[in-house]
């Protein structure tokens, strides 16, 4: 069971930044795709972006040009680098995890706020 814990939410203006963390509890060698959700108030969860144990990466069509997404299989972490960020970025962001074995976990959110 891999556990997973978010970090570097917070409150930022239009246009701001921030880097959002994930660390798993143990080896992500199992895990082939790591990746960020986003659920809004009253939304459905979607997809933000995705990175592969490869380094390729996918993103959502709202995500792209603005954010990055990163791993670091050596230290369990997948980070996402949010840049321009708008008010319709708000919302929480979730931590995903796929293993090789079709195992899916999903890590607490992190709230991300936008607002002036």
């Amino acid at each position: 069971q891999v556990q997973l814990v978010e970090s570097g939410g917070g409150l930022v203006q239009p246009g701001g930044s921030l880097r959002l963390s994930c660390a798993a509890s143990q080896s992500t060698a199992g895990i082939n795709v790591m990746g960020w959700y986003r659920q809004a108030p009253e939304k459905q969860r979607e997809l933000v972006a995705i990175i592969y144990r490869s380094g390729t990466s996918n993103y959502a069509d709202s995500a792209k040009g603005r954010f990055t997404i990163s791993r670091d299989n050596a230290k369990n972490r997948v980070y996402l680098q949010m840049n321009s960020l708008r008010p319709e970025d708000t919302a929480v962001y979730i931590c995903n995890a796929v293993g090789y074995d079709g195992g899916w976990y999903w890590g607490q959110g992190t709230q991300v706020t936008v607002s002036s």
